[in-house]
């Protein structure tokens, strides 16, 4: 068990699951897109550990570049999307490859995605290592999921509860 902040949390995903499965889903984007040289976007602050650790299975070449977008305050959305820090590549004509670390309500990628569209990529897939499929509000294609998972709060392996929890190395749920 794990205390953050005013919460307990209890194991989840163990770090070794986490790797098993970034092996699987880099060896199958490495397939997929061989032919494509992709932008590769992580979505901070949260897929941080998951594209930096996924990016060491996918083989084939690609930029990678950040944006950042939240709709997170403490355990639940705001129902606001925030974008804080732009994009910085050039999208059109190009594939994107999406990273998040958690997709739920779906709130964030919509919004998200409006923005990538207006640069003219000419296809967009969405990678998230954690989905909620209870909790989505937002019709979304999700061409890479991790793990489906309850929908619980979670922590770890870059999702945080307030900011605190990211550098755990595994995924812990709210007890």
């Amino acid at each position: 068990m794990k205390k953050i902040k005013d919460k307990e949390f209890v194991p989840f995903i163990t770090a070794e699951a986490i790797d098993t499965r970034l092996q699987e889903m880099g060896t199958k984007i490495s397939v997929d897109f061989k032919e494509d040289n992709p932008v590769i976007l992580g979505v901070l602050n949260g897929a941080f550990m998951f594209l930096s650790d996924l990016a060491k299975y996918i083989s084939i070449p690609a930029e990678i570049s950040f944006i950042k977008v939240s709709s997170y305050q403490g355990t639940s959305s705001t129902g606001n999307v925030k974008e804080l820090i732009g994009l910085d590549a050039e999208l059109k004509g190009r594939k994107v490859i999406v990273i998040e670390d958690i997709i739920d309500t779906g709130l964030s990628m919509t919004h998200l995605l409006k923005k990538l569209e207006i640069n003219q990529p000419s296809q967009i897939s969405i990678v998230t290592l954690l989905f909620k499929p209870e909790a989505l509000k937002h019709e979304l294609e999700i061409d890479y999921v991790g793990f489906e998972i309850p929908n619980k709060f979670v922590v770890g392996y870059g999702l945080d509860y307030d900011g605190f929890g990211r550098n755990l190395p595994e995924i812990y749920q709210l007890k």
